[in-house]
């Protein structure tokens, strides 16, 4: 009913009396003559009506005959929203919203209301986001991981913050002593007990018995979930720590151990998404690592029911896009499940380049059934790096970001994604490369070029260098360091290497001397989100805890989400 015909001042004609147009009228055409001014007055001669807005779901309707003044509260299902106030309602994940009659309430549309319902807002709520079987596998309430982040910069501190609020960070083991590994894994068990928890697997093709040593320190302390990072193929530690105690419970295979493998190619996620391969079963039933009856039950699960497709990330990375990979590795795992016909379905999640809002949104709208988040959170209060670092890359823009050797993998070429703002790792640590590929032996380098490297670079002498670098691979394998004795160019490999390992330790102690050969891995998203947080009470590194970029990250996506819904 449209009663504007009565506002004071109008010249249209009354098609009834206002007691008639009021009897007619649903309290949704009151609120709508509200919805831009506090109150409103009608009058047809005989009868003055009051309406007053006195809450978003109350109107004061004050009425007067003559003499005679009644005064009436109604409540409404929702009132109109201004535009400020549709603004503010989106950003409220639970609040549902409709548009009837080109006008935006609160609330569901009622099926007795009147006027046209043109559109309606559901409630988004960071729980609701994601796969709600990963919600339940991992016991947590959001699908959202906080990364491993290697050398410890997933802190112990970082994984317990996120698993008291109901999400899963995985422990950053990688490149640490298995000493310094049991001590974190104790500590987060202990902190956490039940509640949700994970550690890092690093593939180390050089050093095997590294991921088989970690998996034995895993299964002993009772870990459940691992991520497998940097493979390259699926590996016996892998599976192992996989199918131990598989078992069947009433006709239904139960494996307690979960493994979320970080990927980013098809022909490596493809083995995580099968079964472990008969020859590796029958390797494991040999060498006592699982049981003939477990060989069995283990072809009918794959080795990861969660695979995350990394794109344009820090460290090790291949730099493809998100929005290629999150639909081909879907379509991957669909051809995997229509062959294999799993009871649990794999689910595919999403890592690289995810930092705002907008990015973890469209994530989820390609399919993604969680997020991963890594290089953002090595700039948050928890993260186990120095203060230093955490500045510089509060500091970094999206395009601050480089290549350079990896560490773990010097000879054989491969790249980490550094930050390039302020460090000059990335290129210091390919000349060495440059040098490694061009000569046999350090003795045969040109003299002034030994001269700059030493001085440039190492910071000491390479005879000094190789002193160390030979003490720690005696302790640490003697193979080593006896083959370096023969093969001068695996001992100048060696060396480099100690430069390489020695620039993320330098950078995560905060050794101020040597800043300028910090490797500190980090892709573009620490910029984006450097970009969206600039203005917020975020701004700050200080500010930022693990747990806030999360929450503000998920609430963020159901604005975003809600607004689209809105405007299309």
């Amino acid at each position: 009913m449209d009663l504007r015909p009565y506002l004071a001042g109008s010249t249209e004609p009354h098609l009834r009396s206002l007691s008639q147009a009021l009897d007619a009228a649903a309290p949704a055409d009151l609120v709508a003559l509200v919805a831009d001014q506090p109150d409103a007055t009608l009058n047809d001669g005989d009868v003055t009506v009051r309406i007053v807005k006195t809450s978003a779901q109350t109107l004061t309707v004050t009425t007067r005959w003559g003499s005679e003044t009644l005064e009436q509260v109604v409540n409404v299902s929702s009132a109109p929203l201004s535009k400020q106030e549709l603004a503010d309602a989106l950003k409220n994940p639970e609040r549902p919203l409709h548009r009837r009659d080109g006008r935006w309430y609160d609330g569901l549309p009622d099926a007795h209301g009147h006027g046209t319902v043109e559109k309606v807002v559901p409630a988004v709520t960071p729980e609701s986001l994601g796969d709600a079987s990963f919600k339940a596998a991992h016991g947590v309430k959001r699908a959202y991981i906080a990364g491993a982040m290697a050398g410890g910069i997933a802190s112990p501190e970082l994984v317990i913050a996120m698993g008291k609020a109901g999400y899963i960070g995985f422990y950053g083991a990688g490149g640490l002593d298995l000493k310094t590994v049991e001590q974190a894994v104790v500590r987060i068990k202990s902190e956490l007990g039940d509640l949700p928890c994970g550690f890092n697997l690093l593939h180390n093709p050089g050093e095997p018995g590294v991921e088989e040593s970690t998996v034995d320190l895993y299964l002993s302390k009772g870990v459940r979930t691992i991520s497998a990072s940097a493979y390259m193929g699926l590996t016996p530690a892998v599976a192992r720590f996989r199918l131990a105690n598989i078992r069947e419970e009433n006709g239904r295979i139960v494996a307690p151990n979960s493994v979320l493998a970080k990927v980013s190619r098809t022909e490596v996620a493809e083995p995580f998404l099968r079964p472990a391969p008969a020859k590796l079963l029958q390797e494991l039933v040999a060498s006592g690592g699982i049981t003939a009856r477990q060989a069995e039950l283990a072809a009918h699960v794959p080795i990861a029911e969660d695979v995350t497709p990394e794109a344009d990330s820090g460290g090790h990375t291949d730099g493809r896009p998100l929005s290629v990979l999150v639909p081909v590795f879907r379509r991957l795992r669909d051809r995997v499940q229509a062959e294999q016909n799993y009871a649990v379905v794999p689910r595919i999640g999403a890592a690289g380049g995810i930092a705002d809002p907008e990015s973890l949104a469209a994530a989820l709208t390609m399919g993604a059934g969680y997020v991963l988040t890594g290089s953002i959170n090595q700039c948050t209060v928890e993260a186990g790096t120095s203060d230093i670092v955490k500045e510089m890359l509060a500091q970094a823009g999206y395009a601050d970001v480089t290549n350079g050797p990896a560490p773990d993998m010097f000879e054989i070429g491969a790249k980490v994604q550094v930050l390039s703002r302020g460090s000059l790792y990335a290129q210091r640590a390919q000349l060495l490369y440059e040098v490694y590929r061009e000569h046999a032996a350090w003795e045969n380098v040109p003299k002034p070029q030994r001269d700059k490297i030493e001085k440039q670079i190492l910071g000491r002498s390479f005879e000094d260098v190789w002193a160390d670098t030979a003490k720690y691979w005696t302790a640490r394998d003697p193979r080593e360091a006896d083959r370096a004795q023969q093969d001068t160019h695996h001992r100048m490999a060696l060396c480099f290497r100690w430069y390489l390992g020695m620039t993320s330790r330098w950078a995560r102690m905060g050794d101020s001397a040597r800043k300028r050969d910090y490797q500190i891995w980090c892709g573009p998203a620490m910029g984006l989100f450097n970009d969206w947080a600039r203005g917020t009470p975020m701004e700050r590194w200080q500010d930022r805890t693990v747990v806030g970029l999360a929450d503000a990250l998920m609430t963020g996506a159901c604005t975003v989400l809600r607004t689209r819904i809105a405007l299309t």
